[in-house]
């Protein structure tokens, strides 16, 4: 089966292909279909943006599409930065800024007060217009400093206590078994599973 994954981010492509690979499926992204360009997220959620990403990429390219909108929600912000995790410092989508925004946010606040979770939604599209969804989530607490280069995005921050690591410490396939694109994932996998493959 292929798939195209509708995100020009390497370190979803990355975490995302191992997964999907390794039951079988061809694993296509955006840089290899650029009349798709880039689509605007202006969803109010997660779901919304997913859906969009999916259907729009689906439409386009005539394959079925997977997309994902995931984002860090920090309870002492109110569930900021959520959709707007990406950049949430500025629209250059930096990184290192974002989290540096939100140390800076989160100064003086005591570990009990910086709860926070990731939250993955995934939109699968046929190019017929059928989409599924699916969510994930994971618990977690910010850290006072970043730690750990394995990651990406807020990863470096995301700190789990039950493993004493944060995201960007952790290898590669307990990430994929527990993190929130994982579970989502998993759930994907699933329903891709139950889809016959007509596509060539």
């Amino acid at each position: 089966m292929k798939l195209v994954l509708a995100t020009n981010n390497k370190g979803k492509v990355r975490e995302m292909s191992e997964m999907l690979a390794a039951h079988g499926i061809e694993v296509l992204s955006l840089n290899e279909f650029p009349q798709v360009g880039d689509i605007q997220e202006d969803g109010r959620t997660f779901k919304e943006n997913a859906v969009k990403k999916a259907t729009v990429t689906a439409g386009m390219t005539g394959l079925t599409a997977l997309a994902d909108d995931s984002g860090l929600e920090v309870d002492y912000l109110d569930g900021a930065p959520g959709v707007f995790s990406a950049r949430f410092a500025g629209e250059e989508k930096s990184d290192r800024a974002n989290n540096e925004k939100l140390l800076r946010l989160l100064t003086g606040v005591p570990p009990d007060k910086r709860t926070a979770r990731f939250q993955c939604v995934i939109a699968i599209a046929r190019p017929g217009g059928l989409v599924h969804t699916v969510q994930g989530t994971c618990e977690g607490v910010i850290a006072g400093e970043p730690r750990g280069d394995m990651g990406f995005g807020y990863d470096p921050l995301f700190y789990l206590p039950q493993y004493g690591k944060t995201f960007a410490e952790l290898d590669l396939p307990l990430k994929n078994k527990i993190s929130h694109r994982g579970k989502a994932l998993a759930q994907a996998l699933e329903y891709l599973s139950g889809l016959s493959n007509k596509e060539e």
